[in-house]
């Protein structure tokens, strides 16, 4: 009867530690209302409204620009990054900490073994007449321990290591999507350098031919050296203008190397200047955003996981309970070790509960809502920040767009005044320094319009970036 009593006793501990009370608050999204658009929809088609596939995982979100060397070092940056390597290492060190609290939820079973040789003192009291002053003491122990999760502080555990690891998750998607659109983004630079370098090199040409010109009308008694020395100034100041983008090509070139894992020496990306439009990024609605962004989801996720210490604070109100058994075999003749007379076992319940601890679980408590409290005020803010960097790239694409096609007219205005003005020049009706002003606001107007070729071609990697990059919340591991 008592090993019957006592099989019920444990079965119906374990049923309550299995699937028992969970003290402490059950977790709800916080609640954060995203407007029913974007403010910048409608002012351009392509991006105002998304088709069904758009929902869908894009994945390598960069192949829409259509880029093999970008494509080739996106893969390159995924694979050898250190920081990413690095966030993956975090990750997996929160998954080994979600499996080492589930153990918590098993018994431990333990096996030990010794051997001593003991001497009892002979002026020992009560010491045993007619016993041997020293012996052999072989001992093999075997015991189990398990506290059972009667109160749900076990489970909270998991629960709040498990949201962490998820949030960490989210921490490495968002680490790849930064560094990778970092890469697409300083890749996009370079190319906007070399279609400056493009028109550098053309505009010394031209110069130098300027150059050539006045130097034979000097010869001829129709121009003044003043005019010579004022083209060749304007042609050096345009030579150190391409020595200098050459410096920040360099630098461009280095940042990417390190982005992709390698040393900087020797590592280079040959010249191709950027054309075209940005392509079309359809954004879908702001709700989708909260599913969207990584670093939204890790917030969430942060929150969920302070929410569950709520609930493993709140448990150490409540007793403390422990199941142990205990037994082995022991024998001062190594012989006699496995006789039935060597047995020995103990088994029993033990609890506990703290009645005086001068406000410590208390302050825990506290300590654990203010923890959730403050993690779902820095996700409200991710929130609101993850919308204001949707709306900042969408109505910069909008506003380079319409400034792209303003400064496109002001470099043909300007190509005809230099055209007409060095006409004029060649049949004396006007100055060489009318004739440099006009080159002069070409040149500006031109590298103003290329430059917002690859500003347009980065703020829609921007708004990519915005966007999530493709990734998507079901993405998140199940621990």
């Amino acid at each position: 009867m008592k090993v019957r009593s006592l099989s019920l006793a444990g079965a119906l501990l374990g049923a309550l530690a299995l699937g028992g009370c969970k003290v402490g608050p059950n977790y709800k999204v916080p609640a954060m209302p995203a407007p029913p658009a974007y403010t910048d929809d409608g002012h351009n088609g392509d991006w105002s409204t998304a088709k069904p596939a758009d929902g869908a995982d894009r994945g390598m979100w960069w192949t829409v620009y259509q880029d093999n060397e970008l494509n080739s070092l996106e893969q390159r940056c995924a694979t050898a990054n250190q920081n990413i390597a690095a966030a993956l290492q975090a990750y997996d060190q929160a998954h080994d900490l979600v499996r080492e609290n589930r153990s918590s939820l098993y018994p431990t079973v333990s096996l030990g073994a010794g051997a001593s040789r003991n001497r009892i003192s002979n002026n020992a009291p009560l010491r045993p007449v007619n016993t041997a002053a020293t012996y052999w003491d072989f001992l093999i122990p075997l015991s189990i321990s398990w506290e059972p999760d009667l109160w749900g502080g076990i489970r909270r555990q998991i629960e709040s290591s498990a949201a962490n690891a998820q949030a960490t998750s989210a921490d490495l998607a968002n680490t790849q999507l930064s560094l990778q659109g970092l890469l697409a983004v300083t890749f996009f630079q370079i190319r906007g350098l070399d279609l400056q370098l493009q028109l550098l090199r053309s505009t010394i040409d031209a110069y130098t031919e300027a150059l050539q010109l006045t130097e034979d009308r000097l010869k001829g008694g129709l121009s003044s050296d003043s005019d010579v020395q004022q083209a060749k100034a304007q042609l050096e100041e345009t030579r150190a203008q391409l020595i200098d983008i050459g410096v920040q090509r360099e630098q461009f070139e280095h940042a990417i190397a390190v982005l992709i894992g390698e040393p900087a020496t020797g590592f280079h990306i040959a010249e191709r200047p950027i054309i075209g439009d940005p392509p079309a990024i359809p954004t879908g609605v702001p709700s989708e955003l909260l599913e969207r962004r990584p670093d939204i989801a890790a917030a969430e996720r942060r929150v969920a996981s302070a929410n569950a210490l709520i609930g493993v604070a709140k448990s150490a109100y409540y007793p403390t309970i422990f199941l142990g058994a205990g037994g082995g075999v022991q024998s001062s003749t190594i012989s006699k070790l496995f006789n039935s007379d060597s047995t020995q076992w103990n088994a029993g319940p033990s609890a506990n509960e703290i009645l005086f601890d001068a406000g410590r679980r208390r302050a825990q408590m506290d300590l654990a809502i203010a923890q959730r409290e403050q993690a779902t005020a820095l996700y409200r803010e991710q929130v609101l920040s993850a919308f204001r960097d949707v709306e900042d790239q969408l109505s910069a694409l909008r506003v380079l767009e319409q400034e792209a096609s303003v400064q496109a007219r002001a470099v043909d205005a300007a190509k005809k005044s230099t055209e007409l003005s060095t006409l004029r020049y060649k049949r004396g009706l006007a100055p060489y320094l009318e004739v440099l002003t006009n080159q002069t606001i070409e040149l500006t107007d031109e590298r103003a319009a290329a430059s917002l070729v690859s500003r347009r071609i980065v703020a829609s990697t921007q708004l990519q970036m915005a966007l999530g990059g493709g990734w998507n919340s079901a993405q998140l591991p199940v621990n």
